[in-house]
Protein backbone atom coordinates (compact mmCIF):
# COMPACT_ATOMS: atom_id res chain seq x y z
CA UNK A 1 0.00 0.00 0.00
CA UNK A 2 1.17 3.19 -0.93
CA UNK A 3 1.62 6.27 1.37
CA UNK A 4 0.35 9.71 0.18
CA UNK A 5 3.15 12.05 -0.86
CA UNK A 6 4.50 14.44 2.03
CA UNK A 7 2.81 12.90 4.59
CA UNK A 8 5.78 10.99 6.64
CA UNK A 9 8.99 11.96 7.60
CA UNK A 10 11.90 9.72 8.30
CA UNK A 11 14.27 10.25 11.56
CA UNK A 12 16.81 8.86 13.55
CA UNK A 13 15.56 7.69 16.87
CA UNK A 14 17.34 5.70 20.06
CA UNK A 15 15.68 2.43 20.80
CA UNK A 16 15.71 0.88 23.84
CA UNK A 17 14.41 -2.54 24.16
CA UNK A 18 15.19 -4.74 27.58
CA UNK A 19 18.52 -3.40 28.46
CA UNK A 20 19.45 -3.23 24.33
CA UNK A 21 19.80 0.16 22.88
CA UNK A 22 20.43 0.43 19.47
CA UNK A 23 19.55 3.82 16.77
CA UNK A 24 17.41 3.43 14.38
CA UNK A 25 15.47 5.04 11.46
CA UNK A 26 12.29 5.62 12.61
CA UNK A 27 9.05 6.86 10.75
CA UNK A 28 7.00 10.13 11.81
CA UNK A 29 3.59 11.49 11.02
CA UNK A 30 4.08 14.91 8.91
CA UNK A 31 2.89 17.95 10.55
CA UNK A 32 2.46 20.97 8.52
CA UNK A 33 0.17 24.45 8.77
CA UNK A 34 -2.48 25.12 6.14
CA UNK A 35 -3.70 28.14 5.64
CA UNK A 36 -7.62 28.27 4.31
CA UNK A 37 -8.53 31.27 1.62
CA UNK A 38 -11.92 32.71 0.30
CA UNK A 39 -11.34 34.91 -2.16
CA UNK A 40 -8.01 35.78 -1.31
CA UNK A 41 -8.43 36.81 2.16
CA UNK A 42 -6.95 34.25 4.59
CA UNK A 43 -10.12 32.71 6.98
CA UNK A 44 -8.12 30.05 9.08
CA UNK A 45 -5.30 28.05 9.40
CA UNK A 46 -4.89 24.59 10.29
CA UNK A 47 -2.16 22.16 11.59
CA UNK A 48 -2.38 18.92 9.69
CA UNK A 49 -0.69 16.15 8.01
CA UNK A 50 0.11 17.08 4.15
CA UNK A 51 -2.30 15.48 1.66
CA UNK A 52 -5.94 16.31 -0.31
CA UNK A 53 -5.70 20.08 0.75
CA UNK A 54 -8.38 20.72 -1.32
CA UNK A 55 -10.41 18.03 -0.41
CA UNK A 56 -9.60 19.64 3.27
CA UNK A 57 -10.46 22.95 2.52
CA UNK A 58 -13.89 22.26 0.97
CA UNK A 59 -14.88 19.98 3.44
CA UNK A 60 -14.00 22.90 5.75
CA UNK A 61 -15.82 25.10 4.45
CA UNK A 62 -19.00 23.00 3.93
CA UNK A 63 -19.02 21.45 7.30
CA UNK A 64 -18.33 25.20 8.74
CA UNK A 65 -21.43 26.38 7.19
CA UNK A 66 -19.88 28.79 4.74
CA UNK A 67 -21.06 26.76 1.40
CA UNK A 68 -23.58 24.32 1.16
CA UNK A 69 -23.12 22.51 -2.63
CA UNK A 70 -20.20 22.05 -4.41
CA UNK A 71 -21.94 24.33 -7.08
CA UNK A 72 -20.62 27.37 -4.53
CA UNK A 73 -16.86 26.90 -5.95
CA UNK A 74 -16.10 28.77 -8.90
CA UNK A 75 -12.00 28.02 -8.79
CA UNK A 76 -9.81 26.60 -6.21
CA UNK A 77 -6.09 27.88 -6.49
CA UNK A 78 -3.06 26.25 -4.87
CA UNK A 79 0.03 28.78 -5.29
CA UNK A 80 3.42 28.09 -5.51
CA UNK A 81 5.51 28.88 -2.47
CA UNK A 82 8.55 31.84 -3.44
CA UNK A 83 11.08 28.87 -3.87
CA UNK A 84 8.53 27.26 -6.57
CA UNK A 85 7.70 24.39 -4.38
CA UNK A 86 3.94 24.10 -3.32
CA UNK A 87 2.78 26.25 -0.79
CA UNK A 88 0.81 25.45 2.28
CA UNK A 89 -2.05 27.47 1.17
CA UNK A 90 -5.46 26.60 -0.55
CA UNK A 91 -7.25 29.41 -1.87
CA UNK A 92 -10.99 29.12 -2.85
CA UNK A 93 -12.62 31.25 -5.22
CA UNK A 94 -16.47 31.39 -4.09
CA UNK A 95 -19.75 32.50 -6.42
CA UNK A 96 -21.85 33.20 -3.17
CA UNK A 97 -19.25 34.49 -0.81
CA UNK A 98 -22.01 36.07 1.81
CA UNK A 99 -20.56 35.51 5.31
CA UNK A 100 -19.46 37.34 8.12
CA UNK A 101 -15.47 36.32 8.35
CA UNK A 102 -14.92 38.05 11.65
CA UNK A 103 -17.49 35.52 13.24
CA UNK A 104 -15.83 32.46 11.82
CA UNK A 105 -13.67 30.75 14.90
CA UNK A 106 -13.02 26.99 15.11
CA UNK A 107 -13.75 26.51 18.49
CA UNK A 108 -13.09 23.25 20.73
CA UNK A 109 -15.59 22.74 23.42
CA UNK A 110 -14.75 21.11 27.03
CA UNK A 111 -18.28 19.24 26.85
CA UNK A 112 -16.91 17.50 29.95
CA UNK A 113 -16.45 20.37 32.14
CA UNK A 114 -18.82 23.29 30.29
CA UNK A 115 -22.22 22.91 30.46
CA UNK A 116 -23.11 26.54 29.57
CA UNK A 117 -20.41 25.91 26.59
CA UNK A 118 -22.62 22.70 26.09
CA UNK A 119 -25.57 24.63 25.44
CA UNK A 120 -24.82 27.53 23.23
CA UNK A 121 -22.89 25.30 20.70
CA UNK A 122 -25.82 23.18 20.46
CA UNK A 123 -27.56 26.14 19.90
CA UNK A 124 -25.56 27.65 17.26
CA UNK A 125 -25.84 24.09 15.39
CA UNK A 126 -29.74 24.33 15.60
CA UNK A 127 -29.66 27.94 13.72
CA UNK A 128 -27.49 25.89 10.81
CA UNK A 129 -29.45 24.96 8.00
CA UNK A 130 -28.34 21.41 8.25
CA UNK A 131 -29.56 18.83 5.38
CA UNK A 132 -32.36 16.88 6.86
CA UNK A 133 -31.05 13.38 7.68
CA UNK A 134 -32.41 10.11 5.78
CA UNK A 135 -35.12 8.28 8.28
CA UNK A 136 -35.50 5.37 6.12
CA UNK A 137 -32.03 4.13 5.89
CA UNK A 138 -30.91 1.17 7.67
CA UNK A 139 -27.85 -0.60 8.22
CA UNK A 140 -27.17 -4.08 9.30
CA UNK A 141 -24.88 -4.54 12.43
CA UNK A 142 -23.07 -7.39 10.78
CA UNK A 143 -22.02 -4.98 8.48
CA UNK A 144 -20.92 -2.30 10.98
CA UNK A 145 -18.98 -4.60 12.84
CA UNK A 146 -16.93 -5.46 9.78
CA UNK A 147 -16.14 -1.95 9.34
CA UNK A 148 -13.26 -1.47 11.91
CA UNK A 149 -11.47 -4.42 10.28
CA UNK A 150 -11.61 -2.64 6.76
CA UNK A 151 -10.45 0.94 8.47
CA UNK A 152 -7.54 -0.14 9.84
CA UNK A 153 -6.25 -2.61 6.52
CA UNK A 154 -6.59 1.22 4.65
CA UNK A 155 -4.74 2.89 7.98
CA UNK A 156 -1.65 3.26 5.66
CA UNK A 157 0.48 6.04 7.02
CA UNK A 158 -0.77 5.03 10.59
CA UNK A 159 0.74 1.53 10.32
CA UNK A 160 4.01 3.30 9.44
CA UNK A 161 4.09 5.80 12.27
CA UNK A 162 1.27 5.05 14.69
CA UNK A 163 0.55 8.73 14.57
CA UNK A 164 -2.73 9.64 13.05
CA UNK A 165 -6.44 9.88 13.38
CA UNK A 166 -8.24 8.40 10.30
CA UNK A 167 -12.19 8.39 8.75
CA UNK A 168 -14.06 6.11 6.36
CA UNK A 169 -16.74 6.86 4.40
CA UNK A 170 -18.86 3.35 3.61
CA UNK A 171 -21.86 2.92 1.84
CA UNK A 172 -25.16 1.23 2.70
CA UNK A 173 -24.01 -2.37 1.91
CA UNK A 174 -20.63 -2.18 3.60
CA UNK A 175 -18.87 -1.05 1.07
CA UNK A 176 -15.66 0.88 1.78
CA UNK A 177 -15.73 4.44 -0.47
CA UNK A 178 -13.03 6.65 1.07
CA UNK A 179 -10.50 6.14 3.82
CA UNK A 180 -8.23 10.03 5.11
CA UNK A 181 -6.12 9.96 7.47
CA UNK A 182 -4.75 13.11 9.29
CA UNK A 183 -2.91 14.30 12.72
CA UNK A 184 -6.65 16.21 13.55
CA UNK A 185 -9.67 13.66 13.91
CA UNK A 186 -11.59 16.58 12.67
CA UNK A 187 -9.36 17.07 9.63
CA UNK A 188 -10.11 13.57 8.25
CA UNK A 189 -13.51 13.81 8.31
CA UNK A 190 -13.19 17.76 6.64
CA UNK A 191 -11.25 14.97 4.27
CA UNK A 192 -14.13 12.89 3.44
CA UNK A 193 -16.22 16.00 2.78
CA UNK A 194 -14.11 17.32 0.41
CA UNK A 195 -13.88 13.81 -1.45
CA UNK A 196 -17.60 13.29 -1.53
CA UNK A 197 -17.67 17.09 -2.81
CA UNK A 198 -15.88 16.15 -5.53
CA UNK A 199 -17.78 13.43 -6.19
CA UNK A 200 -21.30 15.50 -6.53
CA UNK A 201 -22.20 15.25 -2.83
CA UNK A 202 -23.14 15.26 -0.09
CA UNK A 203 -25.83 15.35 1.40
CA UNK A 204 -24.53 11.63 1.80
CA UNK A 205 -28.32 10.23 3.12
CA UNK A 206 -27.15 6.40 2.85
CA UNK A 207 -23.86 6.19 4.08
CA UNK A 208 -21.68 5.57 7.32
CA UNK A 209 -19.20 7.42 8.32
CA UNK A 210 -16.56 5.65 10.93
CA UNK A 211 -13.67 7.53 12.50
CA UNK A 212 -10.50 5.49 14.58
CA UNK A 213 -10.71 7.33 17.67
CA UNK A 214 -13.35 8.94 19.71
CA UNK A 215 -16.73 10.59 18.93
CA UNK A 216 -16.40 13.89 19.45
CA UNK A 217 -18.78 16.99 19.23
CA UNK A 218 -17.05 18.18 16.41
CA UNK A 219 -17.14 14.68 14.30
CA UNK A 220 -20.98 14.89 15.10
CA UNK A 221 -21.43 18.40 13.72
CA UNK A 222 -19.26 17.65 10.74
CA UNK A 223 -21.50 14.71 10.08
CA UNK A 224 -24.72 16.29 10.07
CA UNK A 225 -23.28 19.12 7.66
CA UNK A 226 -22.63 17.01 5.28
CA UNK A 227 -26.14 15.05 5.64
CA UNK A 228 -24.60 11.62 6.88
CA UNK A 229 -26.81 10.00 9.09
CA UNK A 230 -24.47 7.42 10.93
CA UNK A 231 -21.42 7.83 12.59
CA UNK A 232 -19.59 4.92 14.37
CA UNK A 233 -16.37 5.06 16.41
CA UNK A 234 -13.73 2.23 18.00
CA UNK A 235 -13.84 4.46 21.18
CA UNK A 236 -16.22 6.86 23.16
CA UNK A 237 -18.82 9.45 21.99
CA UNK A 238 -18.28 12.71 24.30
CA UNK A 239 -21.09 13.76 26.48
CA UNK A 240 -22.26 16.35 24.00
CA UNK A 241 -22.02 14.58 21.17
CA UNK A 242 -24.75 12.04 22.31
CA UNK A 243 -26.83 15.31 23.50
CA UNK A 244 -26.15 16.84 19.97
CA UNK A 245 -26.82 13.41 18.53
CA UNK A 246 -30.64 12.63 20.01
CA UNK A 247 -31.33 15.83 19.38
CA UNK A 248 -31.05 16.33 15.77
CA UNK A 249 -31.58 12.29 14.77
CA UNK A 250 -28.31 10.94 13.89
CA UNK A 251 -27.37 7.73 14.74
CA UNK A 252 -24.35 7.68 17.10
CA UNK A 253 -22.14 4.17 17.75
CA UNK A 254 -19.77 4.03 19.70
CA UNK A 255 -16.98 0.71 21.33
CA UNK A 256 -17.55 -0.91 17.47
CA UNK A 257 -15.02 -3.26 18.40
CA UNK A 258 -15.31 -7.14 16.99
CA UNK A 259 -19.01 -8.04 17.52
CA UNK A 260 -19.96 -5.55 19.87
CA UNK A 261 -20.93 -1.46 20.07
CA UNK A 262 -22.94 0.72 21.92
CA UNK A 263 -25.34 2.50 19.85
CA UNK A 264 -25.75 5.95 21.72
CA UNK A 265 -28.57 7.61 19.39
CA UNK A 266 -30.88 6.33 16.67
CA UNK A 267 -31.23 2.91 16.90
CA UNK A 268 -33.90 3.36 14.88
CA UNK A 269 -31.08 2.32 11.88
CA UNK A 270 -30.31 -0.74 13.01
CA UNK A 271 -32.21 -3.29 10.38
CA UNK A 272 -31.97 -5.49 13.78
CA UNK A 273 -34.19 -4.48 16.60
CA UNK A 274 -32.24 -3.90 20.09
CA UNK A 275 -33.78 -6.45 22.64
Amino acid sequence: MRTPLRTIELTQVTEWNEGEVRYVQDSLAAEEPLEIRVDGAPLTVTMRTPGQDVELALGFLLTEGIIHSRDQIAGIHTPASPNGTRSNVVDVQLRDADFERGALQRNFFAASSCGICGKASIEAIRRRDLPTLEQGFRIDPQLLCRMPERLQAEQAVFNRTGGLHAAALFDGEGSLLVVREDIGRHNAVDKIVGWALNQDGPPLARHVMMVSGRGGFEIVQKALAAGIPIVASVSAPSSLAVKLARELGLTLVGFLRGQRFVVYSGEFRLSQKVA
